[in-house]
This record gives C-alpha cells, sequence and structure tokens, in this order.
C-alpha cells in the first residue's frame, strides 16, 4: 500500500469582517489550501475566495447554536490532515482570542498533525478604531481589559467586576450584546460612575456598522431602543469620549453600501479596490471563469500571421490565451508582424502593452460593435482580420466586418463557464437585503451571476452596468439598472457613487 504522506492545518484569523483587514499571510495559505474550514464571523468577501476545487467545511456556531460540537471540530481537521491535504481552519477576528484555537491545536498535537498559527486582527481593536475610539490615550487611560461577553452553560458571567473598576482602564467586552444587562448591572453595583462614557458597535468594520454611544447607566435603554443586535462589542472607558471627534469610517462616501462585484475569477477587481478605498463593503464573486479551447485552426492563422491585417481582441483574457498560443506553438511576437492591433478598451489596451504591443486602433465607445465600426471606417474590404475570442463572442463585430468586405477569422480560443459560491449563498444575501449594488463589466459576468443566483429577487439591487449590451442583458434577468456614461472602470465607480447619494 503506497503510504499516504500527513497534510499540515494553518489555524488562520481572518480578521473583524472587513476583507482588507485579512493579513497577508492568512490570505497566501487560503489561495493554496485544499480545505477551508471556517466560522459564522469570518467575512463574507473572504468566503467567496473559496474556490469550486477546495472543500469547503462551515462548523460555524452562533450563540445558543452549536450544530458541530467542538470535539467534533478538532476531529475533522484531523482526518482531513491525514488524508494529506492542506488544511486552513479560519476563525473570525484572533484565534487566540477568545477562539478556542488553543483546544484545536492540543487535539492536532495529540494526533501528530503538523500545525501553524497566523494572528488575525481583533475585533477587539479594529472595531473601536472603525468606530473613532482609541482603545488607549494618555489622557485618558493606559490600560485595556478584553473579555468575553459569552455567559457559561449555567448563564453565568465570569467577571470580577471590582477588579476591573478598580483597574480604570478601557473595557472591551467581545460576544456580550445578550449579556449587556448583567454588564451594566455589574459595573454599576462595583461602583463605576454612571456617566463614564460607552458605546457598543454592531456589525463593525462592515457596512452595517452601528454605533450606539451614551453613558453606562443609559446604555441598556440606547441599545434597546436602536435594536441592537448581534454581532457586536461593547467598549466602556473615558476613550469613547473621542468617538465623534475622530470618527471617519461613516465619513467615507460609500460607507453603509454594500456591492457586490462580479468579475472573471483570474482578474483582480481594481472595481473591488476602488470600492474599498471610498468605504463599501465589497463582496467579489467570481461569477465565471474561463479555458482555453484547443483549436487546430489557430494554430494555423498563427504560423499564418504574416498574410493577417489586423489582429483584434475584445477582451483581457482573449490577449493572454493568445500569446499562450503563441509560445506553447514555438511562435512569439515577431510572427504578428505585419499585423495591426485593435482592442476593444483601455483594459484590453493595458492587458496588450504588457506584451510590448501598443494598440492601433481603440473606440471611443468600449462596445464589439462599436469596434467594428472603427475597423469598418478604416476601408477593411478585402483585409483578413483575425478575431481571437470567448467562444460566445458576439457577431455583430464579425458581421459589420463581413458586411464591409473583411474576411474574418472569428477563432474561439476560450469559453466561459459559470461557477457557483459555494460557501456563500447569494440568493440569502439578496433576499435578506444585504447587496444594494452588483456591478457588471459584461454580458458573461451577468449571465454568471445569474446562473449562480437563480430564484433571487432581483429587484432589491440596482445593477450597475458599464455597457449598453450589458445593461440589455441584465435588464432581461429583470434587474434594476442604471449605466455608466463611459465604458472604463472609473465611470463605473462613479455611477456607483452617485446609486449611493440616490438612495
Amino acid at each position: 500500500m503506497e503510504h499516504q504522506e500527513t497534510g499540515k492545518v494553518w489555524l488562520a484569523g481572518a480578521g473583524p469582517g472587513d476583507a482588507g483587514l485579512l493579513t497577508c499571510k492568512a490570505e497566501k495559505v487560503l489561495e493554496s489550501a485544499d480545505v477551508v474550514v471556517y466560522d459564522h464571523l469570518v467575512g463574507r468577501d473572504i468566503l467567496a475566495r473559496i474556490r469550486p476545487d477546495q472543500k469547503a467545511v462551515n462548523v460555524g456556531k452562533i450563540s445558543g447554536h452549536h450544530p458541530i460540537p467542538q470535539e467534533e471540530i478538532g476531529q475533522i481537521l484531523v482526518e482531513e490532515a491525514r488524508q494529506g491535504k492542506q488544511v486552513v481552519r479560519l476563525k473570525g477576528g484572533d484565534p487566540f482570542l477568545f477562539g478556542r484555537g488553543g483546544e484545536e491545536l492540543l487535539k492536532l498535537k495529540e494526533a501528530g498533525i503538523p500545525f501553524e498559527v497566523i494572528p488575525g486582527v481583533t475585533s477587539a481593536l479594529a472595531v473601536p478604531a472603525y468606530a473613532g475610539i482609541p482603545v488607549t490615550h494618555r489622557d485618558y487611560v493606559s490600560s485595556l481589559h478584553i473579555m468575553t461577553g459569552h455567559k457559561k452553560k449555567n448563564g453565568e458571567l465570569e467577571c470580577d467586576y471590582p477588579a476591573l473598576v478598580q483597574a480604570g482602564g478601557t473595557l472591551v467586552f467581545l460576544m456580550g450584546v445578550t449579556a449587556l444587562p448583567d454588564i451594566v448591572k455589574g459595573l454599576l453595583d462595583a461602583g463605576m460612575d454612571p456617566q463614564m462614557p460607552s458605546a457598543v458597535i454592531q456589525e463593525g468594520t462592515l457596512a452595517g456598522q452601528r454605533k450606539v454611544s451614551a453613558p453606562l447607566a443609559e446604555l441598556l435603554e440606547a441599545c434597546r431602543k436602536e435594536e441592537i443586535q448581534p454581532p457586536a462589542i461593547i467598549v466602556v472607558g473615558q476613550v469613547c469620549r473621542l468617538s465623534e471627534e475622530i470618527s471617519w469610517y461613516e465619513k467615507l462616501p460609500l460607507s453603509g453600501m454594500r456591492v457586490l462585484v462580479t468579475r472573471p475569477r483570474e482578474l483582480i477587481s481594481s472595481m473591488a479596490e476602488r470600492l474599498r478605498k471610498k468605504g463599501a463593503e465589497v463582496l467579489e464573486v467570481p461569477a465565471i471563469n474561463t479555458r482555453a479551447v484547443k483549436s487546430d485552426r489557430l494554430a494555423e492563422c498563427l504560423k499564418e500571421t504574416k498574410s493577417c491585417d489586423w489582429i483584434v481582441f475584445t477582451s483581457q483574457i482573449g490577449v493572454r490565451v493568445f500569446f499562450e498560443y503563441l509560445e506553447e506553438h514555438g511562435l512569439d511576437i515577431r510572427n504578428t508582424y505585419p499585423a495591426r492591433f485593435a482592442v476593444i478598451g483601455e483594459g484590453t489596451r493595458k492587458a496588450l502593452g504588457k506584451y510590448g504591443i501598443q494598440a492601433d486602433l481603440m473606440p471611443e465607445t468600449y462596445e464589439g460593435e462599436a469596434l467594428a465600426r472603427s475597423l469598418e471606417a478604416l476601408d477593411v474590404k478585402g483585409k483578413r482580420i483575425l478575431i481571437p475570442r470567448s467562444a460566445s463572442g458576439n457577431p455583430k463585430l464579425t458581421e459589420i466586418l463581413e458586411k464591409a468586405g473583411a474576411r474574418t477569422e472569428d477563432i474561439p480560443t476560450y469559453e466561459t463557464v459559470y461557477e457557483p459560491c459555494q460557501a456563500l449563498d447569494i440568493c440569502r444575501e439578496i433576499d435578506a437585503g444585504k447587496i444594494d449594488c452588483v456591478t457588471f463589466t459584461s454580458s458573461s459576468t451577468v449571465h454568471g451571476f445569474a446562473a449562480v443566483s437563480e430564484g433571487a429577487d432581483y429587484t432589491r439591487f440596482t445593477a450597475a452596468c458599464i455597457g449598453r449590451q450589458t445593461m440589455e442583458t441584465a435588464e432581461s434577468y429583470g434587474m434594476n439598472c442604471r449605466m455608466a456614461e463611459k465604458a472604463t472602470i472609473e465611470s463605473l465607480t462613479e455611477l456607483v457613487e452617485r446609486i449611493q447619494k440616490d438612495r
């Protein structure tokens, strides 16, 4: 029998929710993992990054409801690693701060499974920071005390209130909303000033962030009035006075907005980064993937490129696949001479530029029909035009060119496949009103999104589309659509900002 090499487990903190607070090391191991075992509080954007070829195991525990016992979670980690798998145990916040990470590592140690720990950004520090509360300040306090607000099975909260009041530092209670009455009473009974500044922050670092500030004696009633719900943290101390003065997150232009960005899995979304910088909570859903299509005809055309007058690219992916074909067949950039190059838009132009080629033609409107009209205006009668692109490319491009007398070689070089989000229920997110806007940069991303969210109520969000064809596709699914003024990422970002202002 062949020996099975033991795998490894990485115990990683996922941070408080904002995907931007996931550490570089955690992101790296998440990308290379075979198995991801995750908790309920892991950010949705992080869960959306789990690929279909990775095994996702939800062991999430919600207050009062533990569908998978702690002992069983440890056994899952052991069994997966024994199969030679690279396993990431992903926990919200930091795995060692009330995360029971130590218990899971002892289980792995007992079983002889190798492991590493990747600390995470804890909500005890990040959430107050996003609410404008520095947990320490030399003019107010020089100590910080972090407690769990989670009650034991007997319903009691382990907390030495007199000692906390005596210490005089900032108090942070995690998972403490349900125990808030006991916490307030305990602190007041121990002699804390009823006027002590305090705050409760719900869904900190995310679009749903809400903050309630009040003197300690009035905090419970203030939270009841605002209907504060878990997950939330409690901060008590003089530093809460600074909350309004140095508040910053709520002032960002897209703060409070949840945007779902669709994109091909292989493309890094500059759109998402732009939106995050403006304060939006961004959920990146790679609803489509692409794979190269083997084509004997393309191989022939590549060897005959000297007879091509134009090579036309309609996507960044098309550029990459074309040059991969060149390399695969022992060819290089010289084999494209003397063909001229046309691209559909700015992103494709930049992709072509990475191979040392400047586009000879790019239409003002970044659409297939506009690209065809721009070529037509250059008199393409009798010209041979090679179009390596998606198998589902817009037929209008070739129709217009052929009508103008061109000889087109429209060759599928890649195909689009739709991918579900295995660790995230997109329909539930939409129907629960957790998505305000969905951005689309092509018709294929619309179709891919519709495939992974079939049955959802598309009237619950606004679709922000980059061009007319994309908008028409989204409208065919019954979405409420708006179109960017220009077919650029910059213009699409500006559209999202206008949508936010109009909400």
